[in-house]
């Protein structure tokens, strides 16, 4: 996608120099475009938990390149396995709701592992971080083909009138590396000449969807209008709503889904409105080890100063940091919540569109069951 003119990842190797990764700092947008530089899995570790990057598959790409880092740190030492599997279960623990964060993990130590000279481990693990990437890349892009076809659906019911389409948090290309997931069907819909309309939840505690997503449509040219959490439903009872579309953070087998806190709530209001509830996932996303979401996928519980605090721009042009909750008042801050799978419309994946259950989700990815 693009910044401007220029075209843009959430996250690249720099230029002429592969132990560098590069990531868009995304705790400073949209008021300053600040590109931080990540050499070590220390680095990586703290961008994941301090959230620098966030969003299901660029926490995994960035885990993943956290590996190749770790194998880069500790290249000199006897015990090299040994220590990159250290550096790998503290990636691990940063952000345990997202499986793609784990699965990318355990894929490179596998890599590390197989390699007997460090030579080999250096570029194989380098050469499977860039593979990755660029099947998450492939994947989004994928979602967006498959998605585009609901999209068209809508429109041509509604003649010229825009297709309006609410989603809660970010999940554009900011979180995905490319494209997006909730996103790539509304950026090739409106590259297409379709027209869109996006409502954008602002995503409290971390206002993702005002300060990310309402950042990324503009700066692709997409009309949308940015609202409070909490005013989904009424638009959906105005019949303001034509279709709403998430991310993913966890996919269990039969189609219950953990993504950011609000999204169940979403999902509630689509459904008592008539309003198709769409879930947009790369296969990465889905956890075939488990059966069921609903009191299984763990839900990361985050600091309350998330809460107490909020930044913004002020009058003087400097991001400043202020409290809004009463200094004696505690706070409880759930990162994600899981949607029930019989809210969910359907899935869109990489393979296409399916029903929310293990029935729909093993056809189209029966290849699954073997593994």
């Amino acid at each position: 996608m693009k910044i401007g003119d220029q075209y843009y990842q959430s996250l690249w190797v720099k230029e002429n120099d592969p132990e560098i990764i590069q990531i868009i700092d995304q705790r400073y947008l949209p008021f300053e475009i600040k590109i931080r530089n990540l050499k070590t899995p220390e680095d990586v570790s703290t961008a994941l938990e301090d959230m620098f990057v966030r969003g299901a598959p660029l926490i995994g790409v960035a885990a993943a390149f956290g590996v190749y880092l770790a194998v880069l740190k500790h290249r000199n030492s006897r015990n090299i396995n040994f220590k990159v599997k250290q550096a790998a279960e503290m990636i691990k623990k940063t952000r345990p709701t997202a499986v793609n964060l784990a699965n990318a993990v355990d894929r490179m130590v596998k890599i590390t592992e197989k390699a007997t000279n460090i030579d080999d481990k250096i570029q194989h693990t380098f050469d499977a971080a860039q593979n990755l990437m660029r099947e998450e890349v492939n994947a989004c892009r994928k979602i967006g083909e498959y998605g585009i076809k609901i999209i068209k659906r809508i429109s041509s019911n509604k003649g010229r009138d825009p297709v309006n389409i609410l989603t809660h948090c970010n999940a554009g290309w900011l979180a995905t590396v490319d494209y997006g997931t909730a996103t790539a069907p509304v950026y090739l819909a409106h590259d297409k000449g379709i027209s869109v309309h996006v409502w954008v939840d602002e995503t409290r505690p971390r206002n993702q969807g005002s300060r990310l997503t309402a950042w990324e449509l503009g700066q692709h040219g997409i009309p949308h209008t940015v609202i409070t959490d909490n005013t989904g439903g009424y638009l959906m009872q105005k019949e303001m709503v034509d279709m709403v579309i998430t991310g993913s953070d966890r996919t269990a087998l039969n189609g219950d889904t953990a993504n950011k806190i609000g999204t169940y709530l979403k999902a509630l209001a689509a459904k008592d409105n008539n309003v198709p509830f769409y879930i947009a996932l790369p296969s990465s996303s889905i956890d075939w080890t488990l059966k069921k979401g609903l009191n299984t996928i763990p839900v990361e519980q985050r600091d309350q100063a998330e809460i107490h605090y909020i930044d913004g721009l002020s009058d003087k042009n400097i991001i400043e940091k202020v409290r809004i909750t009463p200094q004696f008042s505690p706070a409880l801050n759930y990162g994600f919540d899981v949607t029930p799978a019989r809210l969910i419309t359907a899935l869109i994946t990489e393979r296409g569109i399916c029903k929310a259950t293990s029935k729909g989700i093993m056809k189209l990815f029966p290849d699954k069951l073997l593994s």
